[in-house]
């Protein structure tokens, strides 16, 4: 592997990934607007739920929503 995630070597792994690497530049972008792109697929689909009244669905609204903050928190982590 050439990630290191110590707080000393962190940041100088990642420059030797997007630099050395073959493609790691391709890959670390990839990952990175993939990342995004799901978020804006699941905040147009929160979207489309309010717009077409799902939320009159209480309890599969309210699952729905528990898993928007799960996979919010866990993008945090």
């Amino acid at each position: 592997m050439h990630y290191t995630s110590d707080t000393m070597t962190a940041f100088s792994s990642v420059t030797h990934i997007c630099r050395d690497v073959n493609f790691g530049w391709l890959i670390r972008y990839i990952h990175a607007n993939g990342a995004s792109m799901f978020f804006i697929c699941l905040f147009l689909h929160v979207g489309r739920g309010l717009y077409y009244g799902s939320y009159t669905y209480f309890e599969t609204w309210n699952v729905g929503i528990i898993l928007l903050f799960v996979v919010m928190a866990t993008a945090f982590m």
